[in-house]
């Protein structure tokens, strides 16, 4: 057991009719944060939470950099710092935030299967051909057979935490773990729309030969989630021609504000305002972000799997989130993936402060 996490309720039990709030009396929200307490400092368990948190430690299929298997792990360290004051949501968190702890086998599995997909990476780097390898054709379907197990392991969580009554978010892990929320809360609130923030299309498919990696997971959402009715790609600006086909193909279900036309429209004038509202022109009624960490500029994710120049700032899409609540759309969920913690806590500490902002905001949108 993480030693920064108090364990969740025996049996996984909630209270499905209404959330006993907890006693706040005692709890300075402008003092140190405990270690015994939970995300952000808060003296949240599971039961008096209106959100929860699933941490998903896993990173098999990344192509460049790792270290997002930690990130959970790393954010939940550095939320011990953030202020608990947000100007958009007041006093927020006193409905009660609270990150499950890590699965520690999830995590080992991960590791595991991590360094067999090194293995057989680099001998796809070297020009090797798989179909010779008995050892590394096994190695594709040990790869393969894990994250269907993961996807599996992460819709039983989020649907049984949704149909608890919760608000749910994931903190990843590789881009490649929502998936089963997806499913989850597809099943539970019906046509949606995903927001994804990210400088990868994620629309491979079965990319380097993996069925579920990190550069396939919106390909995935869209083939087997029959309630995402529409992805919103922002901040765009690597990717390859199969992916440029599938948009040109899609019918509009893919909607993609590639960064360089955004920044060329700035440059020519157009406010963020203006582009904003044509982004939340193109969402449905329900909306769920899917925040990939390098989506920002790379100087606040410089550890990220595959960083990439360019970007966005955080409070240019705090804006633009608050414009979609505005709109009268709704907030149902998010995930927070790719943050790595490879060399020191920058990343953690921005991804701490966005998980922070997002949790205000499912809050706000769902008042």
């Amino acid at each position: 057991m993480n030693g920064f996490f108090p364990g969740p309720p025996v049996g996984g039990l909630f209270l499905s009719n209404y959330i006993i709030m907890a006693d706040l009396s005692q709890f300075d929200p402008n003092s140190v944060s405990l270690l015994s307490n939970n995300i952000f400092g808060l003296p949240t368990t599971e039961e008096d939470a209106k959100l929860v948190l699933l941490p998903v430690p896993w990173e098999v299929t990344v192509s460049y950099t790792h270290g997002t298997a930690r990130g959970p792990e790393q954010i939940f360290k550095a939320s011990l710092q953030v202020d608990l004051y947000d100007t958009d949501v007041k006093d927020g968190w006193k409905n009660g935030f609270f990150m499950r702890e890590i699965d520690k086998q999830l995590l080992l599995r991960s590791d595991y299967l991590r360094k067999e997909a090194e293995l057989y990476l680099k001998f796809l780097t070297e020009g090797g051909d798989v179909c010779d390898n008995e050892f590394l054709k096994k190695t594709l379907v040990d790869v393969n057979t894990g994250t269907v197990a993961m996807n599996d392991w992460v819709y039983r969580q989020t649907k049984d935490l949704l149909n608890s009554g919760k608000l749910v978010a994931l903190v990843g892990g590789d881009h490649s773990t929502p998936l089963g929320f997806f499913k989850a809360i597809g099943e539970k609130k019906g046509d949606f729309g995903i927001l994804q923030i990210d400088a990868h299309c994620d629309l491979r498919n079965g990319y380097e030969g993996f069925q579920y990696s990190h550069a396939s997971i919106m390909y995935n959402a869209l083939k087997e989630v029959p309630q995402l009715t529409r992805l919103v790609q922002i901040g765009i600006r690597d990717y390859c021609e199969e992916e440029i086909d599938y948009i040109n193909n899609s019918n509009g279900k893919v909607v993609t504000f590639f960064d360089k036309d955004i920044k060329t429209r700035q440059y020519e004038g157009d406010t963020w305002k203006m582009i904003c509202d044509d982004i939340v022109a193109t969402l449905p009624q329900q909306v769920y972000i899917s925040f990939d960490i390098d989506g920002l500029d790379p100087k606040l994710c410089p550890r990220t799997g595959t960083p990439v120049p360019g970007g966005f700032e955080t409070e240019q899409l705090y804006y633009l989130f608050r414009k979609i609540i505005s709109s009268g759309r709704k907030l149902i969920g998010f995930d927070l993936n790719e943050v790595s913690t490879s060399h020191d806590e920058w990343d953690a500490n921005v991804g701490a402060r966005v998980l922070f902002k997002l949790c205000n905001l499912l809050i706000l949108s769902n008042q």
